[in-house]
């Protein structure tokens, strides 16, 4: 049986190593387990690797994956995606609504990882190969601003400013209802919902989660609200808006009613932070997508 070789760094600390190469492969646990317990996970002055050892940020394991995996996965394909900034060292593009950020279960394809090595050959030779750059994610049905590295370095650099929260995140969405407060932080503590795999939930054994938010309008029992990460957990805007009885339009998976509208109602606009290199300030503004406003049009007309 042939195999493939494969390095994958550490973006941050992980409790466990089966844990991490699963996020990371986009495999089951017990895969992993098994092809670690066959020795085919090393890591450069580790003797002993282990289902359970801990990971430690910006440690990177050669593991030699069976063809049994598909590894092949993140083929180079054209994807939709428009660059509103490039250097040397990192990109911002605008992320359309619909399109996965990386290869997982369901969505080995069409992804925008794959897009990325397609229109960025030498982005291949990064390190982390299933998701080469990427340093956060936007959920597929989210629009708008996002940050990709395009050397390993720089992918460092950026994934410890994300860690130490010194990146300013500004999502707008809609929301059914209207706070009570129209301007206020929720912090509800967000783990995955044992119950449905797909969604998060607020709960006392979750990670600490905090989102700024304000109201900007409301009508016909629509809001706009602009929202701020100070960290970022997965889907975390839809479930503290979802918790505060105000679910996200169009999103299904926390409450909202089906219209059939086909995306959650968020965009990433505005992104603010120091260049990972040059320390220049970096501001980046993206207005809301051409659905956005035929929503909003609706609404205004009581339809």
């Amino acid at each position: 049986m042939t195999s493939e070789v494969v390095e994958v760094i550490a973006d941050r600390d992980y409790d466990r190593l089966d844990t991490f190469l699963s996020e990371k492969l986009g495999v089951t646990r017990t895969r992993v387990q098994k092809f670690i317990g066959s020795y085919n996970v090393k890591c450069e002055g580790v003797n002993k690797i282990k289902d359970s050892s801990k990971v430690k940020a910006g440690q990177k394991f050669t593991v030699n994956l069976p063809e049994s995996l598909n590894v092949n996965y993140l083929r180079a394909e054209p994807v939709d995606f428009d660059v509103v900034y490039e250097d040397e060292y990192f990109f911002v593009i605008n992320k359309p609504s619909g399109v996965v950020v990386h290869p997982a279960p369901g969505n080995w394809r069409n992804t925008l990882a794959n897009g990325l090595v397609y229109r960025y050959p030498e982005m291949k030779s990064l390190l982390n190969w299933l998701r080469p750059g990427i340093v956060h994610r936007l959920d597929g049905g989210t629009s708008g601003l996002m940050i990709v590295a395009r050397t390993e370095m720089v992918t460092l650099l950026f994934q410890n400013m994300f860690k130490e929260r010194t990146i300013d995140k500004y999502y707008i969405a809609l929301i059914h209802g209207c706070p009570e407060k129209r301007e206020g932080i929720l912090s509800g503590p967000i783990d995955r919902d044992p119950n449905n795999y797909l969604r998060m939930i607020i709960s006392e054994n979750g990670k600490p989660a905090l989102t700024g938010y304000r109201v900007i309008w409301n009508m016909n029992n629509i809001s706009m609200i602009e929202c701020k990460l100070f960290t970022g957990r997965t889907h975390q805007i839809r479930v503290h808006m979802s918790a505060l009885g105000c679910p996200l339009v169009g999103d299904i998976l926390y409450g909202a009613e089906s219209e059939g509208l086909g995306r959650v109602y968020l965009h990433s606009w505005r992104l603010e932070f120091k260049h990972p290199v040059t320390g220049e300030d970096m501001k980046f503004r993206l207005p809301v997508t051409h659905d956005f406003c035929d929503y909003i049009s609706k609404v205004k007309n009581g339809k």
